[in-house]
């Protein structure tokens, strides 16, 4: 019989989707239907009773968070609500947990299992769809980002740690070290050899850049770290920010450079660009030294793209993404390196 990770999506889906109906009895949800909403690493299904309330139900995948990291992140989630910032209502189990471990016998490892309130609304955008060209619908768009990202960082300037806090770091090791977070994106195998030899000279001079910067908590502290369209959703009007799994301890510009990466090619990038800025400024100050780093951001995002392909080889999004991811990824390294 084949392992699991020689099964197709479809075949793989189904078993995680056994893994979390056995895990709803933890909320006392055993009579609830599951549907999938999205798998890419972690699988994300929709929970609907019969009487028509929903949840969200997210199985993760194994080896991301340690148990301490994945009850940090809802930890956070919660001090974020409590400051009147739009994200998911984090459920709790019957017994009071944030989250819950599950296994059973058609899938490999034991997993990660959450809950959350059900979040109504759509995508602002995907980065496969990309954002459209409206001008007046992106100036909007991007400066309502810019003041999200501006009140998160407000908060987690201002939260204190609670005891045992674990979260990774978007700092020079974990974006350009020995073992980046996302994986030595240098050595990815679908590069050509000029390719390689591109990175390694961009990685050089991006450990060399970041290695100056201060982490002092005007710009540095506790980020979302994928500050992208599909993970914003509009409702009525109003925008909340979801999916916290690559949550962890960065540079804010690292968070705008996120925001823009995708339409940095874009004719609409320089009317993204400023009004994510002036969003950011209404509530929180950024020098003209700070924006000035924007650059080295983009460079660093980038280059964790082709870390994240390399060590996710067998999902099917790493490999529909990755002539896209390396093109982007090689282009900004020339502008980086003033060779474009």
């Amino acid at each position: 019989m084949k392992g699991f990770y020689q099964l197709d999506q479809y075949e793989q889906e189904k078993r995680l989707q056994s893994l979390g109906s056995k895990a709803l009895a933890f909320w006392g949800l055993e009579e609830a239907d599951l549907s999938l909403i999205k798998y890419r690493e972690n699988a994300v299904y929709e929970v609907r009773l019969k009487d028509g309330r929903k949840y969200a139900l997210r199985i993760h995948r194994p080896g991301y968070h340690t148990d301490k990291a994945l009850n940090s992140e809802l930890l956070w989630l919660g001090a974020l609500a409590e400051s009147n910032i739009l994200v998911p209502e984090v459920i709790p189990s019957l017994t009071g947990e944030l989250s819950i471990v599950v296994q059973i016998e058609e899938v490999p490892e034991a997993r990660q299992v959450d809950l959350f309130a059900w979040v109504e609304g759509k995508q602002i955008g995907s980065i496969e769809a990309g954002l459209g060209q409206n001008i007046a619908e992106i100036d909007c768009m991007f400066a309502c980002l810019g003041e999200l990202a501006a009140k998160l960082h407000n908060q987690s300037s201002r939260w204190p740690l609670p005891e045992g806090f674990e979260r990774h770091s978007w700092d020079q090791a974990g974006l350009v070290g020995e073992q980046p977070f996302w994986g030595r994106f240098w050595e990815l195998a679908l590069l050509t050899q000029e390719q390689k030899t591109l990175l390694i000279e961009v990685r050089e001079k991006l450990e060399k850049d970041l290695s100056h910067l201060d982490k002092k908590q005007n710009n540095y502290g506790l980020i979302h770290a994928d500050f992208v369209p599909e993970n914003l959703i509009n409702d009525a009007g109003k925008v909340r920010l979801i999916d916290f799994d690559d949550a962890g301890f960065g540079w804010h510009m690292f968070e705008l450079a996120t925001a823009l990466y995708f339409i940095r090619e874009e004719e609409i990038y320089p009317v993204a660009k400023a009004a994510l800025f002036a969003g950011y400024r209404k509530y929180r100050n950024l020098s003209e030294a700070e924006e000035s780093k924007l650059d080295l951001f983009l460079t660093a995002r980038a280059m964790t793209y082709l870390g994240w392909i390399r060590t996710r080889q067998e999902t099917s999004t790493a490999r529909d993404m990755a002539p896209k991811l390396i093109r982007l990824a090689c282009n900004q390294a020339l502008r980086y390196l003033n060779k474009g």
